[in-house]
């Protein structure tokens, strides 16, 4: 696969090459993950080991360099969020690893990449928590911090791997969906989807669209940064051309000052949410597995998806009709879609490892309090086992 470089010259990735060479590679998410930003253009890496996001890190100090780009271990993760958007302003597709308390660090700038509409991917490995918790195993915990872990009106993205091959195209959705809206995304993993390997066939070049961020189409002395095209987003030019423009953490107009007018402040919220809301239907991905005809549907995301598909595999087996819905987008949260799967079902499953059923209070919102859902829950850094999703099919 030949990479263009910043000063025009291609380089050829051995990582990616060498898996070119055979049909497909056993691979390791992680490793698919890194892959996934190299193949979409990412040309900028800035993180801080964390157990178990770390190998995308160790991916990334060996390839980007090989392809003209930059790795840099930071201090903290603070640190790292904060030099992701400095490259992402000045042109470069940049993104992030970390995992539980590392992706608390990154929330106060994650704010600010939201507010200035700047496009960033973290990638968030979830482990046990809380606090550090048990710092190898894997959760899906995080399900509400990544939604609303920073304070105010906001929103992002948020994509959900299940597989080694979605952990690679995922990853390219998730630079394709910031660059075309300006804004951040995190590519929600889990420990155990991290850490498996399966066989990935990586697309040959072009063969998967990769998007990159429009650029002003009017002279330098006319660029307002924040005035967005019918579309909702703004194009975005890159610090160090003729363009001279200003992104502030404050609330600014279209201009980028600061603007304190409650007219102004209701548009700048509004252009946040409104950009990502008309493009709903493209931004939210589903998977449904044997769904059509379910009586029990199970929803689920992530490394529970696969448990959840051999639970109704079995279950159709010993005659009950069940299926699978696999959320890919976590957030916006697919409501049209789970509303529309569980239409015929009577019964409604949702398997987490977490606590509290943060994925089912969500489908509870959609399906209304009279409805039969109930959910499967693992709190104790153990996967959920197809045995303790057909218990509650069956039951």
């Amino acid at each position: 696969m030949c990479l263009a470089r910043s000063d025009g010259k291609r380089y050829t990735c051995p990582v990616v090459k060498n898996m070119e060479n055979s049909p497909a590679r056993l691979v390791q998410g992680n490793q698919a993950m890194a892959q996934g930003a190299l193949y979409a253009g990412a040309r900028f890496y800035a993180g801080y080991p964390i157990t178990p996001s770390s190998e995308i890190a160790e991916e990334c100090s060996v390839a980007l360099p090989r392809v003209g780009g930059m790795f840099i271990q930071m201090e903290d993760e603070i640190a790292s969020i904060a030099a992701v958007i400095g490259a992402a302003l000045a042109g470069a597709k940049a993104f992030t690893a970390t995992s539980g308390p590392g992706f608390s660090l990154m929330q106060e700038n994650l704010g600010f990449a939201v507010m200035g509409e700047i496009p960033c991917v973290v990638i968030h490995v979830q482990r046990s928590g809380p606090s550090t918790g048990l710092a190898t195993k894997p959760a899906q915990a995080d399900f509400m911090q990544v939604r609303w872990g920073r304070h105010g009106d906001q929103t992002l993205i948020a994509l959900c791997p299940s597989t080694v091959r979605e952990c690679f195209e995922l990853t390219v959705q998730a630079f394709n969906f910031s660059e075309k809206y300006r804004t951040p995304v995190v590519l929600v993993s889990d420990e155990v989807v991290a850490h498996m390997r399966e066989n990935l066939h990586v697309p040959k070049e072009g063969e998967l669209a990769i998007i990159d961020r429009k650029q002003p189409s009017v002279p330098p002395s006319e660029y307002k940064p924040f005035r967005a095209d019918e579309d909702g987003v703004a194009p975005l030019a890159a610090y160090g051309n003729p363009y001279v423009f200003h992104i502030s953490s404050s609330m600014h107009g279209p201009d980028g000052f600061s603007n304190n007018d409650p007219a102004n402040a209701a548009w700048k919220i509004d252009q946040i949410h409104r950009k990502i809301d008309i493009h709903r239907d493209e931004i939210v991905m589903t998977r449904s597995f044997d769904a059509d005809d379910a009586e029990v549907l199970v929803v689920a995301y992530g490394i529970t998806t696969r448990a959840s598909r051999v639970a109704a595999v079995q279950a159709r087996r010993s005659g009950v009709k069940a299926g699978v819905l696999q959320l890919q987008t976590l957030w916006p949260f697919p409501d049209k879609e789970v509303h529309s799967a569980a239409g015929g079902a009577r019964r409604v499953v949702v398997p987490e490892m977490n606590y509290s059923g943060q994925a089912a209070g969500e489908v509870r919102k959609v399906l209304g309090p009279n409805r039969d859902i109930r959910g499967v829950n693992s709190f104790n850094g153990q996967v959920i086992w197809p045995e303790d999703i057909l218990k509650t099919i069956m039951a």
